[in-house]
């Protein structure tokens, strides 16, 4: 059996020799956000676990405990959505890289599976903050889809996105069991402009797109596709 990737499956001897060889320390962020009545709500935490344990693999990484929550207001009239703001987001965020940063942490990847603006500004906000108070520390904060959507107009429409076809594919090839047959066609008409959270017209079912035609090969090719984006970016900006 092989040594483990997942840094809270080590013990403390074992995570201290192998901190010491200074690996790239993935850091899942996920969010707990209706993805229509086909996905389920953590479908953004379960594709950035799985990510990051296979980028791990696939780069001798280790995989920190996921911070499972994030910033999704678009969402939140929606049943079993949780919202936080984005102050709770970057001061947790920023204790846990802190704290990774102290147990000799230098290479950080923060992957999250949610790109919601404000979201992500909070994470990149964290990473910064951590960076000046560990001048040895280098961050690196990404969100997944900003791969993923890198397909949108070559191997689905422009107008692709959440829960839409590329998502309902590649949450078919990671997680099978969890994917449901009612697949609605959505889209968001919520103007940017308009503060609140969308009315029901505005976006009925927390879709955009159309996942009716998603399949299992097309996942295949997007996951395949984000790690090797992946693989680039961290031998880059996060080199040993």
């Amino acid at each position: 059996m092989g040594r483990s990737v997942r840094l809270n499956e080590l013990d403390y001897r074992a995570f201290g020799r192998r901190i010491a060889s200074n690996p790239l320390v993935i850091l899942p962020v996920g969010a707990l956000e209706a993805h229509g009545p086909h996905l389920p709500l953590g479908s953004d935490q379960i594709q950035a676990e799985v990510t990051a344990a296979a980028l791990a693999e696939r780069v001798d990484g280790l995989v920190a405990p996921t911070v499972p929550y994030g910033s999704a207001p678009g969402a939140r009239r929606f049943p079993g959505t949780v919202s936080l703001s984005i102050a709770q987001i970057e001061s947790n965020l920023a204790g846990v890289v802190s704290e990774l940063a102290r147990n000799g942490v230098r290479r950080l990847l923060v992957l999250s599976g949610h790109g919601e603006r404000g979201h992500m500004a909070a994470l990149r906000e964290a990473g910064e903050q951590a960076m000046r108070e560990h001048p040895g520390l280098r961050v690196v904060v990404l969100c997944d889809y900003e791969f993923v959507y890198e397909l949108r107009g070559k191997d689905s429409p422009a107008s692709d996105g959440h829960a839409g076809l590329l998502e309902t594919s590649r949450m078919m090839a990671l997680a099978p069991e969890m994917v449901g047959a009612e697949r609605p066609v959505g889209s968001y008409r919520h103007s940017p402009f308009v503060p609140g959270t969308p009315t029901e017209a505005d976006w009925p079912e927390s879709v955009i797109g159309d996942p009716r035609t998603a399949n299992v090969e097309l996942g295949r090719k997007v996951q395949a596709y984000v790690l090797d984006r992946l693989v680039a970016t961290v031998t880059t900006l996060l080199p040993a």
